[in-house]
């Protein structure tokens, strides 16, 4: 069904706000810091596996481990880990049991295996990525704090926050232009 009427969609309270309600989304799409960060082929399958050498877990704590363990750099979705615990599942690698209800992922000795050979897909301390880390996390905890002043903020606030963040933006490019 076609959406026809005659008014600015630019005057609609939700314009550019991302599509999704009010709120608007936030983080989003492929290449974005957010949460659609895409990895390497293959990539998902060993970081899954990093992220249950330590200990056993369902797929919402295999998803935050590997937030945490990537510094914020890589939130995956549950359409990227899900089919990968149930494919490792299917070649052996992990077992699965119900617990509580939820079902919680352990590697078998064959996944341990491979879990020790795995390489993470983002870069480690001391690999010169600590500096590049530490700004996509301040940029990260930045879009986070914008996100707050969205969502509670008076129109005051809203313009306040709209100034801080586009001084920000000027000045990382002023950094950029200098010699």
């Amino acid at each position: 069904m076609r959406h026809r009427h005659e008014h600015d969609h630019l005057d609609h309270p939700q314009a550019g706000r991302g599509g999704r309600g009010p709120r608007g989304r936030w983080g989003g799409g492929p290449g974005g810091w957010g949460g659609a960060r895409r990895m390497p082929r293959g990539a998902v399958r060993g970081a899954v596996l990093v992220a249950l050498r330590e200990q056993p877990a369902n797929g919402y704590e295999v998803m935050r481990r590997l937030e945490d363990m990537s510094g914020g750099l890589w939130r995956p979705s549950p359409g990227s880990v899900y089919p990968h615990l149930q494919m490792l599942e299917d070649e052996g690698l992990v077992r699965a049991t119900d617990v509580e209800g939820s079902r919680v992922y352990t590697l078998t000795e064959a996944g341990t295996a491979e879990a020790e050979e795995a390489p993470v897909p983002w870069p480690q301390a001391g690999d010169g990525g600590d500096e590049v880390r530490s700004l996509r996390l301040a940029a990260a905890q930045l879009m986070s704090a914008a996100k707050q002043v969205s969502m509670a903020g008076d129109p005051d606030q809203l313009q306040r926050g709209i100034a801080v963040v586009q001084r920000a933006r000027k000045e990382l490019y002023q950094i950029l232009a200098e010699d």
